[in-house]
């Protein structure tokens, strides 16, 4: 009897002790505030905070490229994001499937970490969702600021939001909102204009990205409204366009009135935005690494702006603060966790970084209270972007990728940037009625070329790389069906001897380049585009449609052209050129640069006191009148 008596009472105190830790975990669950969408987001951050181990947090501190991710990876070490670099893709022409797969597979080790967090993940979406297959790709920023459109670019940003959604990812590493002084600077197409209010006003692309902010919405806060749009991020802070001589990554001399009066201004409304990342430029400020400055990052990015979202380096950022790269990385990890640095973009040996920074802490030389300011921002954009209530991607958004919707907007975004430069005759509007005419060179039939870098690629890649319209597609689609239309990549002068045209269409420039790749110390045409201009122009009636990512040496072919176009960078809708060309639609681009008549000559910036362009800032016809700035 007292043995069944025990085994009742055993097995009824069994049951009372789940019931009591089920209740408790109820309540538990009921008292997590950073599990609860109703409460505010500061406090939400600082519950979570307060539950973190020092390893949770720095492993928020952590981004990785897909390459190195795995589930047991995000979840063992609580990485906070993941990118994919330039080029960086699940598989070669991966569909939006591919994407999401990958996205979820990873946010699954993340939401399955003992405190649940989800990652967030980037791309650099710089005029488009440009890694993508099928993605529209928009015309590069250089050509956006030939149209001193902000509304146009607000659609944009609202466009590529969604394409970027569409494959899952939630955050881009854009706009680059540098100054460009020297055309020399091989990253001087990802800059609107050499002139800080046209940056400036280009910076409305943030609110096509992240949403338009309500305006009970605290200030300087990161601000993302929903699944439709993505977290921006303001690059590269600060002075990364006024390098001396152009050269990438170098040194910006420059003292702190024209620091603020060139470089800073465009950061101001991004912040008021509510702009949730800014990424720290590799370039130096009078010879001190921009990572490891504490004076801009620290004191007058987050206090003096008041900038509350995360502050992430730019791929192998930090590294990059000794010289040679990488050779003393405890120093580096110090000097720009130190300086204000939130998130590093590792990308690629994540340990290293975790060991290196918790060897720091523990030791006494990083505060923790650098650490807690850190993660506190990056918690702050994740609890903004609505990631604790949905981490995952789907397929809702898919039909969004390359829609014609967007290609009709890319489209107009071309026509818009496409800048007259010459119109003796006037030669344009073309005739789309003409006995035979002759389209020629490089960049005519090459969606590869016309796109430029950060196309599918980092450097971008000449050829039939992703899907669009060629700008010998688009004529031919243009003109009367009578006409004969002869296509002829690098005719000689022999073939325009044996042959009559009634004009002629020659489409040369750069081919595809990005970063470091791209700096030129004498930005001539590349070939054969000279022999080209020379043995066509020379011969029959030409308009010359220059693709690059800046001006370019023209002045000795001038003479042979009747017409000339700067084209920039166009993108994928080649449609936008035909447009203007043949007179469909008015020219209305305005030069967002100076056209120098010699590389000796720069930096040339419109108010410099030796200012004697080829164009000046601003310039550009319309087929019968001046339409240049006042």
């Amino acid at each position: 009897m007292l043995q069944t008596m025990t085994k009742g009472g055993l097995q009824l105190f069994g049951v009372l002790l789940v019931l009591v830790v089920c209740l408790a975990a109820a309540a538990e669950g009921k008292n997590v505030i950073y599990k609860d969408p109703r409460k505010n987001t500061e406090s939400r951050v600082r519950d979570l905070l307060s539950r973190m181990t020092l390893e949770e947090k720095i492993g928020q501190m952590a981004q990785i490229d897909r390459a190195e991710a795995t589930e047991e990876i995000m979840r063992d070490y609580s990485i906070g994001s993941v990118l994919s670099g330039g080029g960086s893709v699940p598989r070669e022409r991966a569909t939006v499937e591919d994407w999401v797969e990958m996205v979820n597979r990873l946010q699954t080790g993340s939401v399955s970490s003992r405190l649940g967090i989800p990652m967030i993940y980037g791309i650099d979406a710089v005029h488009g969702n440009n890694n993508v297959y099928k993605a529209t790709i928009f015309p590069h920023n250089v050509g956006l600021g030939a149209t001193r459109d902000p509304q146009l670019v607000k659609k944009i940003g609202e466009a590529t939001a969604l394409e970027t959604r569409a494959t899952g990812i939630n955050y881009a590493f854009a706009p680059c909102i540098a100054v460009c002084r020297d055309p020399r600077w091989g990253r001087c197409f990802e800059s609107y204009s050499e002139d800080p209010k046209i940056v400036k006003d280009m910076t409305d692309i943030i609110l096509g990205l992240q949403g338009d902010v309500p305006q009970d919405y605290p200030k300087s806060y990161p601000y993302v409204g929903g699944k439709t749009k993505v977290a921006a991020c303001a690059k590269h802070f600060v002075g990364d366009g006024g390098t001396v001589h152009g050269k990438d990554e170098s040194n910006t001399v420059i003292d702190w009135e024209e620091l603020l009066r060139i470089h800073m201004p465009a950061y101001y409304p991004s912040i008021l935005m509510g702009v949730s990342t800014v990424m720290v430029s590799y370039s130096s400020l009078n010879g001190e690494k921009m990572h490891a400055n504490r004076v801009l990052v620290t004191n007058f990015l987050k206090g003096t702006l008041n900038f509350k979202g995360f502050v992430i380096s730019d791929s192998e950022g930090i590294d990059r603060i000794t010289n040679p790269p990488h050779s003393n990385y405890t120093y580096s990890v110090l000097m720009g966790v130190g300086a204000g640095i939130d998130m590093v973009m590792i990308p690629n040996n994540h340990t290293e970084f975790i060991d290196t920074l918790t060897y720091l802490v523990k030791n006494g030389f990083i505060p923790m209270d650098r650490i807690d300011d850190a993660v506190t921002r990056i918690l702050r954009v994740k609890f903004a972007m609505g990631l604790f209530e949905d981490p995952w991607a789907d397929l809702s958004l898919a039909d969004q990728l390359g829609s014609k919707a967007h290609r009709d907007l890319a489209r107009e975004a071309v026509r818009k940037s496409l800048v007259l430069l010459k119109n003796d005759g006037p030669l344009l509007p073309l005739p789309k009625k003409a006995t035979r005419i002759l389209v020629a060179g490089t960049h005519a039939n090459n969606i590869g070329n016309q796109c430029g870098g950060w196309t599918i690629t980092w450097q971008g890649k000449s050829g039939n790389i992703t899907t669009g319209t060629t700008i010998l597609e688009a004529i031919i689609s243009v003109v009367d069906p009578t006409t004969e239309v002869v296509y002829n990549e690098n005719p000689d002068a022999e073939f325009m001897r044996s042959n009559e045209f009634s004009y002629a269409i020659v489409v040369v420039g750069e081919y595809p380049y990005a970063e470091y790749d791209g700096d030129s110390a004498d930005l001539t045409i590349p070939e054969p585009g000279p022999a080209t201009i020379t043995a066509v122009c020379g011969s029959v009636k030409c308009v010359m449609v220059l693709v690059s990512g800046r001006p370019l040496v023209v002045e000795p072919y001038l003479p042979l052209m009747d017409a000339f176009v700067a084209a920039w960078f166009p993108g994928s809708e080649g449609q936008g050129v035909s447009d203007v060309l043949f007179g469909d639609y008015e020219f209305t681009g305005k030069l967002p640069r100076t056209w120098f008549k010699t590389v000796d000559q720069l930096p040339m910036n419109v108010g410099d006191s030796h200012y004697d362009p080829l164009f000046p800032f601003g310039f550009g016809l319309t087929a019968t009148q001046p339409i240049a700035d006042s």
